[in-house]
């Protein structure tokens, strides 16, 4: 075939449609109108729609609602539209099953005309994902970092929960990361692109939380000088997180449970209630549980927001994570211009010997003053604060009248070549105690 004539070929458009027709990924097209001008066979697998229902069709019409969700560019009047983007996408097949995809957004332009609309290709990774999670082969998930088994059981819940909207409690100790949590909750579910707003109920006095909440209006108090929406308004269509609900007054856990049942809200001096469309993910450090029973906290309030509960382990019941935690940690220093040489094996094992009460929080802390201290060379125990030299060694566990610690393990391991059960003879204890001591702190010989 000369040139020419696979030129001809190639510029003819039956020809570029039986190309994208055979690609494994899902190719949509449309216009600056939603008109969807193109829907290959991918497309179809993949979502369960047929091209001839779609094509010529309102992109969000065809569909029943914005294929991209909150994401979704061209919303209403606004058009916003990036050259090319890329994110994850949950989207909601014809029969109701629930897909993750990567979606790929590239916008087309004419020459004449300037933007044209866009095309986007996609591609379905639920079962990937999902293999993934059953199998432990994550290092980390929606931003969260950690491989223990109980992160993994954090990240498929926040997986299976990207098909819904129920409100979510997420519990756990200061500084485990539950607002990063609600954050990867938002971001899986289709409501991610949409606003996701924050508020720390135990931050705002009592006096200004009822207007932070639901808004004011102009005269409702002194100093109310204009119409201000709350942040429940400010999240419409998306997410709102409610950190330290159980700092909440009492008469706010009133009104807020109004919220949940009629999803409306009335702003502070105002007559006429406004509808939100809001999920609800809210976050505590207390039981909430014993709350109830000693009458702090309402208890239809409790069933309204704990539909789904989600706990989040402190750090020192996941010790294993805090290497990949301490790496990613050094990538963020790199990112924000700080240079490093790593760390070093006594300071690892020093980090892996503290409780961290602070958790997450504590250990960032502590890895961004270790940087400043070693001047961005290799961090060594002297580089660490202070409380992590002051804390009570867990290291030392007490076998008869003999003590073990990472030293006196770590000697008899080399000694031994690595045999434990030579090491433990050579220290003294049974097997089993040096076993224990090995699964609480592990020692490389």
């Amino acid at each position: 075939m000369t040139y020419k004539a696979f030129h001809r070929l190639v510029s003819d458009n039956r020809f570029l449609e039986q190309i994208l027709d055979n690609l494994s990924d899902g190719i949509i097209a449309h216009d600056m109108s939603r008109r969807i001008l193109f829907f290959n066979r991918a497309a179809e697998r993949i979502t369960g729609f047929k091209r001839e229902e779609v094509l010529g069709r309102d992109c969000h019409e065809a569909f029943g609602r914005p294929f991209c969700g909150g994401r979704c560019s061209f919303q209403e009047d606004q058009v916003h539209l990036p050259e090319q983007t890329h994110y994850p996408l949950n989207i909601q097949t014809r029969d109701g099953q629930y897909r993750r995809l990567e979606m790929t957004l590239i916008m087309m332009e004419s020459a004449r005309d300037g933007s044209a609309g866009v095309i986007a290709s996609f591609r379905d990774v639920t079962e990937l994902i999902g293999l993934k999670i059953e199998a432990g082969g994550l290092n980390g998930f929606a931003g969260i970092v950690g491989h223990h088994p109980k992160m993994i059981e954090i990240y498929r819940q926040i997986r299976d929960l990207g098909g819904n909207a129920y409100p979510v409690c997420i519990t756990g100790e200061t500084g485990t990361g539950k607002e990063l949590v609600a954050i990867a909750i938002h971001n899986e579910s289709r409501r991610g692109g949409r606003p996701f707003v924050p508020v720390n109920c135990a931050a705002l006095p009592d006096g200004i939380l009822e207007s932070e909440l639901f808004g004011h209006v102009k005269g409702a108090f002194t100093g109310a000088v204009r119409d201000k929406k709350g942040r429940f308004e400010l999240a419409d269509t998306g997410t709102i997180f409610l950190d330290e609900i159980g700092d909440l007054p009492r008469a706010l856990q009133a009104k807020l449970l109004r919220v949940l049942q009629e999803h409306k809200i009335e702003p502070v001096g105002g007559e006429v209630q406004r509808s939100v469309d809001i999920r609800l993910i809210s976050a505590t450090n207390k039981d909430l549980r014993r709350e109830v029973r000693k009458g702090n906290f309402r208890d239809d309030l409790f069933y309204r927001i704990n539909v789904v509960p989600m706990h989040l382990p402190p750090l020192r019941e996941r010790k294993s994570d805090i290497p990949l935690l301490v790496e990613h940690l050094f990538e963020t220093s790199t990112a924000e211009g700080h240079e490093h040489f790593g760390i070093s094996k006594a300071a690892l094992d020093m980090m892996m010997a503290y409780s961290w009460p602070g958790n997450v929080r504590e250990l960032q802390s502590a890895i961004r003053f270790a940087l400043v201290k070693s001047k961005g060379k290799m961090i060594h125990p002297e580089h660490l604060p202070q409380e992590l030299w002051d804390h009570p060694k867990k290291s030392t566990v007490r076998a008869g009248k003999r003590k073990l610690n990472t030293e006196s393990v770590k000697a008899a391991l080399t000694q031994s070549g690595g045999n434990k059960a030579k090491a433990s003879r050579i220290l003294g204890v049974g097997r089993a105690t040096l076993y224990r001591f090995l699964e609480d702190f592990p020692i490389s010989a």
